[in-house]
């Protein structure tokens, strides 16, 4: 038991977080690796929760183009839905909420985001911060900084619920208190409460506010 946390507002990461899209992103570098010989197990260990086009640009040999590269390997994931599924109790939480006090916060684009999250099952958010809508990504506090604010709140009001290094930097920095979805136990998870998936967070109004609890 994780205990109790207030918050005006939730912030959510997207890609295991709300949706198990691991298969899918995986075969996505998989293939972005077989094109161009290169070594899909060394893309993976710093690709997600990062904007598709900053690993592709750390990755893609010299003369490739990086945003025709991000162009094919996004227009694949949207055509590819087979293999992914909803993180459990991600649609029955983000239905019970008040649409104005919760956004997703994703490295994933606008595009992708609603095709999955509409895929299995989950709400559409009021506010959507997107790779397409800000200038720096994840682990740059800007997305959630500018999601919170999209909502009328601060970043230091917030509870964020992320599962990748990069998002758990971002949220920190942002000034927001990070959760842990799921299995990573690295640095960037180090100290913070956790959660296996979302049938673990309940979530109750207070006189202005949210009551935050995790089980």
């Amino acid at each position: 038991m994780n205990g109790e946390l207030a918050a005006s507002v939730l912030l959510f990461d997207m890609d295991g977080t709300l949706v198990d899209s691991t298969a899918s992103v995986e075969r996505a570098w998989g293939r972005f690796a077989g094109r161009h010989g290169l070594d899909a197990s060394a893309i993976l260990a710093v690709a997600h929760g990062r904007p598709t086009i900053e690993v592709v640009t750390q990755f893609a040999p010299a003369g490739v183009d990086p945003v025709a590269e991000t162009d094919r390997i996004e227009s694949e994931e949207i055509d590819r839905t087979d293999g992914i599924s909803e993180v459990p109790g991600s649609a029955a939480l983000l239905g019970s909420l008040d649409p104005a006090r919760w956004a997703v916060v994703t490295s994933a684009t606008r595009a992708l985001t609603l095709r999955r999250l509409e895929a299995v099952g989950i709400p559409l958010p009021k506010v959507l911060v997107a790779a397409d809508d800000v200038v720096r990504g994840k682990p740059d506090p800007q997305p959630y900084l500018q999601a919170a604010r999209a909502l009328g709140f601060e970043a230091s009001e917030a509870v964020v619920f992320e599962d990748a290094p990069a998002g758990l930097e971002s949220a920190r920095a942002a000034g927001a208190a990070p959760v842990v979805v799921g299995g990573y136990r690295g640095p960037a998870a180090e100290g913070l409460p956790r959660v296996p998936d979302m049938a673990a967070v309940r979530v109750r109004a207070t006189d202005g506010g949210l009551a935050v609890s995790l089980c």
